[in-house]
C-alpha cells in the first residue's frame, strides 16, 4: 500500500484476483468515512512495493525487474496513459519493496533475488525521463532483502534479509521453510542490516555499517516514533523480534532486547497508539494462507516477555501489509488471501482475547 498524507487515497498493488493473476494498481477515495475502489489500472509490470514521493506528484512501484513511475494525478482522474516512464533495475531482480527519502532525492528499491539494495538518483531519474542512467550503484545485502525504513532523521536505512550471505559464516540456527520433511537446523538466522543513508548515495557498494541477527525470515520492519527501537517479524521463527535501534551499530551483539512468539509466519507489523502497541500479523503462509488469520497485539515495553501480548483481533486470508494513516487514526491492512483491504479506527482497536 501507499496512502496520500492528507489521508484521502490509497493506493494498493494487485497481482492475485478472484479469477487469476493480474498486474495493477487499485485506486481507493477514503472520504466522509467510506473507503471506495474508484479504479483498477492495468501495469506493464507485476507491481510489489509501492511508494508515493513526498510532493505526491509520483507513485513508484517496484515491479518485477522494472521500476515503474506513476503520475498520481493521471491515477485519481483515469488518464488513459498514467505510466510516466519506467526502466529495469536488474535482469531476475524481484524488485519487491520501494522507499524515498523525504526530499524526493534519493530512492531504494529492495531486490530479493539479487540480494541488493538499488540506489537511485530520483532527481536525475525525474529530469531524464526516466532513464536507467539514475541507477547510482548497488547495495550487497544478505539473501531476500525486504523492509526499507528510515529512522526519522533518515541517517540510517533499516532492511531485512531474511538469510545470511554465504560469506558472512553465520552458524546454522533454523528449519527449512516450506520443507517440513528436511530435518534439524539447516539454514543462518536472517539479518537486520543498517545502511548508511549518505554513503549509499555517493558509495553504495560500501553503505552497510551493520548487520545484526534477527530470527529466521526476518521480513518486514517497524519503528518506534522516536526511533528507539525496531521491530521486526520473523517469519520462520513464529515471532516478533525488538531491539535497541543504537546499539544495531554501537553494540550489535546487546541490541536484540527480545522476542516474544506470536501466530504462525508473521508477516506485517506496524506501530501505534504513539508507540504503545505493536501490531503483527500472521500470515500462516505455508499452511493456511486461505484461511483467515489474526493480527496479534503486542505491548511494546514488554516485547521478550511472556505478556506482551495483550491479545488478537480477526483479519482476511494471509494478511500481508499494515499501513497507518499519516495521522495515525486509521490502520490500514491488505489481505492478500482473502483480496481484500481492512480499514481499522485506531482509537477503538482493542484486542478479543
Amino acid at each position: 500500500m501507499a496512502l496520500s498524507a492528507d489521508g484521502c487515497w490509497v493506493f494498493v498493488s494487485l497481482v492475485n484476483t478472484e479469477k487469476g493473476t493480474t498486474q495493477s494498481v487499485a485506486v481507493l477515495s477514503h472520504r466522509n468515512g467510506r473507503v471506495d475502489l474508484v479504479r483498477t489500472v492495468p501495469l506493464p509490470s507485476r507491481p510489489a512495493g509501492l511508494v508515493l514521493t513526498h510532493d505526491g506528484k509520483l507513485l513508484i512501484a517496484a515491479a518485477l525487474d522494472k521500476v515503474l513511475f506513476l503520475d498520481v494525478v493521471c491515477l485519481i482522474a483515469g488518464c488513459p496513459k498514467p505510466v510516466a516512464g519506467s526502466f529495469s533495475d536488474g535482469k531476475s531482480t524481484q524488485s519487491v519493496y520501494a522507499n524515498v527519502t523525504s526530499d524526493d532525492k534519493w530512492l531504494f528499491i529492495s531486490e530479493e533475488t539479487a540480494y541488493q539494495i538499488t540506489v537511485i538518483d530520483l532527481v536525475r531519474a525525474r529530469q531524464s525521463g526516466f532513464h536507467a542512467d539514475a541507477i547510482v550503484g548497488k547495495i550487497p545485502v544478505g539473501k531476500s532483502p525486504i523492509a526499507l525504513t528510515f529512522s526519522p532523521d533518515e541517517k540510517w536505512l533499516y532492511t531485512t534479509s531474511q538469510g545470511a550471505a554465504k560469506e558472512w559464516g553465520w552458524p546454522a540456527a533454523c528449519k527449512a521453510e516450506n520443507r517440513p520433511k528436511t530435518p534439524g537446523l539447516v539454514n543462518p538466522e536472517g539479518a537486520v542490516v543498517t545502511i548508511d543513508v549518505v554513503r549509499a548515495t555517493s558509495d553504495p557498494a560500501h553503505a552497510v555499517v551493520s548487520r545484526v541477527p534477527a530470527g529466521c525470515s526476518p521480513v518486514r520492519l517497524a519503528l518506534s516514533p522516536s526511533g528507539d527501537r525496531v521491530y521486526v517479524t520473523a517469519r520462520n521463527s513464529d515471532a516478533v523480534l525488538a531491539f535497541a535501534a543504537d546499539k544495531l551499530i554501537s553494540d550489535p551483539e546487546h541490541a536484540r532486547l527480545g522476542q516474544t512468539a506470536v501466530g504462525t509466519a508473521p508477516v506485517p507489523i506496524a506501530v501505534i497508539h504513539d508507540g504503545k502497541t505493536v501490531v503483527s500479523g500472521n500470515s500462516d503462509r505455508f499452511g493456511g494462507a486461505d484461511a483467515a488469520q489474526i493480527l496479534t497485539l503486542l505491548d511494546a515495553s514488554k516485547i521478550g516477555s511472556p505478556d506482551a501480548i495483550m491479545g488478537a483481533i480477526p483479519a482476511g486470508a494471509f494478511p500481508r501489509d499494515l499501513r497507518v494513516s499519516p495521522d495515525g487514526s486509521i490502520l490500514y491492512l491488505t489481505n492478500f488471501g482473502s483480496n481484500s483491504l481492512q480499514v481499522m479506527d485506531v482509537a477503538r482497536l482493542k484486542s478479543s482475547r
